[in-house]
């Protein structure tokens, strides 16, 4: 698939099976992470593969984020039912990448271009895994940003979380998308 093609054909994809995703695809999908473009070549990324029962570190800090959230006291039976229905979040794929930023310390990085770059390394794994023909969404929100969030992935100094990456083969076929032509949202300027 040319990259053209991967572009536009690229969709997210929430539902996949649960089929496991071999592990040289997601090396493959990691490889084209770490080739997006960083200034001072600063690398700001960190991964979190999480396969089988490892996808409980990720439904742990769903977990933690819901409780520290619940507006009004809970009952243990409350709590635990809170618990068990944020921990599945985790398991709606069969492998997910968590991604972080990890801002570096030289001077000449503006900390706004180490998120692009996180950005732009999520953007190439799923471009790639689009081409593996494997079903993926960059999930976010606001527990991704909790501290709890932050301390179930051990984050520290100015690491963020930007999201997780669930993977998996596509369950329905993506369906085609439409967007308003560039000229819509292009200014030329040529003097």
């Amino acid at each position: 698939m040319d990259v053209q093609e991967a572009i536009r054909s690229r969709r997210s994809i929430g539902k996949v099976k649960p089929d496991p995703v071999d592990r040289a695809l997601i090396e493959e999908i990691l490889e084209a992470g770490i080739w997006a473009p960083n200034h001072a070549h600063t690398e700001p990324w960190r991964f979190w593969v999480m396969t089988g029962e490892g996808r409980g570190l990720l439904g742990r800090g769903y977990a933690e984020v819901a409780l520290a959230e619940a507006a009004d006291p809970l009952s243990d039976e409350e709590a635990e039912k809170l618990r068990d229905a944020n921990m599945k979040k985790a398991f709606r794929a069969p492998a997910v990448i968590a991604v972080a930023v990890s801002p570096s310390e030289k001077a000449v990085v503006p900390e706004i271009e180490e998120y692009a770059a996180a950005h732009a390394a999520v953007h190439n794994m799923l471009l790639t895994a689009h081409a593996l023909g494997l079903g993926a969404i960059w999930r976010t929100g606001a527990p991704t940003y909790h501290p709890k969030m932050r301390e179930a992935f051990g984050l520290a100094g100015k690491e963020e979380l930007v999201g997780f990456i669930y993977l998996g083969y596509p369950e329905p076929l993506p369906l085609k998308a439409v967007r308003k032509p560039f000229a819509e949202k292009t200014i030329w300027v040529t003097e």
